[in-house]
């Protein structure tokens, strides 16, 4: 689907496949090395269990547990992305607006159910920063995430409270909030804001997005909205021990660690990029960096060549040519990236491409 030139159906996954499959992958923001040993034996173990139609309410409920919420303000989904494609059949929205640069499946969706969708594009000039007066009054639909992808940006959970109002939908996209060093400025749990849906994903900390698992957070009446617009047994019985096995106290604790390491990774390569000039959207609070180049997508064909793929950022509204994306990777995968980046980018010195 293109729409002024941007290709919303495009992702990161494109990069690596086909002839991107051997690539060193700086494209998809799935955690490296996961799902863990244990996620496995766990998924594994529910495969017995497969003669028997899903039953969800147990992973619900963990879901649930893991918030402070009742049961009825859950709902599991298929990845976040399926929550984006009910949300845009089943509420009556007349003004859906989608705060961009971010995701582009929620317009996308939005599109398909034949919404007419505005756009309010935040400006690199501010950092991408969300400002609350950009979004029109009577918007009833608005889409954020929070932190943000391609931006990488984290905005405070007072802005984004701040566009609630009676009568509209605030759909926050918070698939990479785990992520984050204590999941600060994080909604997920809240009750207190009007008319809040957040949206989380375990696809992408726990390297599940083959599996497909992800929940809505919501009002028990939204929750009942989206549910009656789901075909029958949505969740497969594998991603739903999975979702158990990723709420429990222990895999809290082991993804509170990895967010802690992102951090450092991603220090290490903003302090890499810094040192070949290159301009980055800062401060970054997600597992991946927005950088901006002249000739990126030279540069990402040239990178292509040396073995890396990373993510175009041309496909987003907001965004031009100039825009890439960058996983965060651990140490010495950057320094590779960094070395193949660095003679990229001299040769487009030498050529006068820059």
């Amino acid at each position: 689907m293109r729409t002024d030139g941007h290709d919303l159906r495009h992702h990161g996954d494109a990069e690596v496949r086909d002839d991107g499959a051997a690539l060193v992958d700086l494209a998809v923001n799935v955690r490296a090395d996961t799902p863990p040993a244990w996620l496995r034996e766990r998924i594994a173990h529910s495969l017995s269990s497969l003669a028997a139609y899903p039953d969800g309410r147990d992973a619900r409920a963990a879901v649930a547990a893991r918030h402070g919420l009742p049961a009825e303000r859950v709902l599991l989904t298929a990845g976040a992305a399926e929550a984006f494609v009910l949300l845009a059949r089943a509420l009556k929205v007349r003004r859906p607006v989608v705060v961009h640069p971010q995701f582009t499946e929620p317009e996308a969706a939005l599109r398909d159910a034949g919404h007419t969708v505005d756009r309010v594009l935040l400006r690199e000039a501010d950092g991408f920063r969300l400002d609350p007066a950009l979004v029109p009054e009577d918007a009833d639909l608005v889409v954020v995430g929070n932190p943000t992808n391609p931006t990488s940006v984290l905005h405070p959970a007072a802005a984004i409270a701040a566009l609630a109002r009676p009568g509209r939908t605030l759909v926050v996209d918070e698939a990479f909030m785990d992520a984050v060093p204590g999941e600060r400025e994080a909604l997920a749990g809240r009750t207190d804001v009007p008319g809040l849906v957040v949206l989380r994903s375990l696809t992408k900390t726990w390297g599940l997005a083959g599996l497909r698992i992800g929940y809505v957070l919501a009002s028990p009446e939204v929750i009942a909205d989206l549910e009656r617009a789901q075909p029958l047994w949505p969740v497969s019985t594998p991603a739903l021990a999975a979702a158990r096995a990723c709420v429990e106290p222990a895999a809290l604790e082991e993804a509170a660690g990895a967010a802690d390491t992102i951090a450092a990774d991603r220090a290490y390569l903003l302090a890499g990029l810094d040192r070949l000039g290159v301009r980055v959207v800062t401060p970054a609070e997600g597992p991946f960096v927005l950088i901006r180049l002249p000739g990126a997508a030279a540069v990402r064909h040239r990178l292509r060549a040396l073995g890396y793929a990373v993510r175009r950022g041309d496909t987003f509204p907001g965004l031009g040519e100039d825009w890439l994306r960058l996983a965060v990777r651990d140490r010495s995968t950057t320094d590779g990236f960094l070395r193949a980046l660095a003679s990229v980018t001299e040769q487009e010195d030498h050529t006068g491409h820059r």
